[in-house]
């Protein structure tokens, strides 16, 4: 039976008691880099709920609805969840409307009061922090994250065949991204928080002190204090001029400071792990894209791509360290190289 026909059955069930013979009409509600697919569903009484559909072969429930109660414990907003068939696949989740952060953005006076937002929940989400709970974001991964980048980006969409130069400068930036991430404080980590994955839900209420609703959470980890930093103002999907984006880095520092994280007490040696870990996000996007293109058929995700290009490229020349990764990109990118006299 067709995984359309086995969620409608399936929600008939779960309102059998409240809506007697009632039949779901699914409406498309998102689209998703993984498996999963999610509709929207209006009931009898117009009211409306949002149906994550996870094949169960390919995705798993058990760590969207682990990490859902505790980052509500951290009195941030999420979709609750109704009802569950981990066996099928199914999650029933309240809905928390279909305003992104990223279509409310395009009114860029809106940015300052929805960062604003966006920084104290990513706060909030970071004092719930505890070790041994969430899966460490630990070298291993970060690693395989970064082999993304040559095996996706450079020999898949790049048609690159990397020698042994280009080999050792990946090899020996990779060791200098990871040595700068592992060393940075840790706290929870949702791994996708950008402008796609937060919500204009409205005004404050007792249950939700304020915005943004928070979606696409399952994959946290605990790991490096500034990657969901860096998500959020290095964003693949919008762009600020580095000015505004160091005023949002530095008022999430401020208040980081203020409740008493493990923050830098320099702001420049806490930007300059921001930029780091944003290399290593970069890094690891590019790859995402490309495979998602290649192996998926979803080449929207190449428009995005220039976009990440810039702020790899950008720190990667701010940094002796990273430059030859920048000189790498000049060469598979077919860049003319700019030849000048040092004194």
């Amino acid at each position: 039976m067709p995984r359309t026909a086995l969620l409608r059955n399936w929600l008939r069930q779960v309102f059998e008691p409240t809506f007697p013979g009632w039949d779901a009409r699914l409406e498309a509600a998102s689209a998703d880099a993984s498996f999963r697919r999610y509709f929207r569903v209006e009931l009898p009484d117009r009211t409306t709920r949002i149906v994550m559909d996870a094949p169960p072969e390919k995705e798993d429930c058990r760590p969207f609805i682990k990490v859902a109660a505790l980052f509500r414990e951290a009195e941030v907003h999420l979709p609750a969840v109704l009802a569950a068939d981990l066996e099928q696949g199914f999650l029933l989740l309240s809905d928390l409307g279909n305003s992104t952060y990223l279509s409310a953005l395009q009114d860029r006076s809106t940015a300052a009061r929805l960062y604003a937002d966006a920084n104290r929940a990513l706060l909030a989400i970071q004092l719930a922090s505890r070790p041994g709970v969430l899966s460490e974001y630990d070298g291993d991964l970060l690693g395989r994250e970064l082999a993304l980048f040559p095996d996706w980006y450079l020999r898949r969409h790049l048609g690159v065949t990397i020698d042994k130069g280009m080999q050792s400068t990946l090899q020996t930036v990779f060791a200098a991204i990871l040595a700068n991430n592992l060393q940075q404080p840790r706290v929870y980590v949702h791994r996708d928080y950008h402008s796609r994955n937060l919500m204009l839900v409205g005004e404050p209420s007792p249950a939700f002190p304020s915005n943004p609703g928070i979606l696409d959470f399952q994959d946290a980890v605990y790991g490096p204090l500034t990657y969901d930093l860096v998500s959020l103002y290095r964003d693949a999907y919008i762009d600020w001029p580095e000015d505004r984006e160091l005023d949002f880095v530095i008022r999430y520092w401020e208040g980081a400071r203020q409740a008493g994280l493990p923050v830098q007490a320099d702001f420049h040696d806490f930007y300059r792990d921001y930029e780091w870990m944003g290399v290593q996000r970069q890094l690891k996007v590019l790859g995402i894209f490309a495979r998602l293109c290649h192996r998926d058929g979803k080449e929207n995700y190449l428009a995005d791509m220039p976009r990440v290009l810039g702020y790899l490229r950008r720190s990667c020349e701010r940094y002796r360290e990273l430059r030859p990764l920048a000189r790498l990109l000049d060469v598979v990118e077919k860049r003319p190289v700019d030849v000048g006299y040092s004194f």
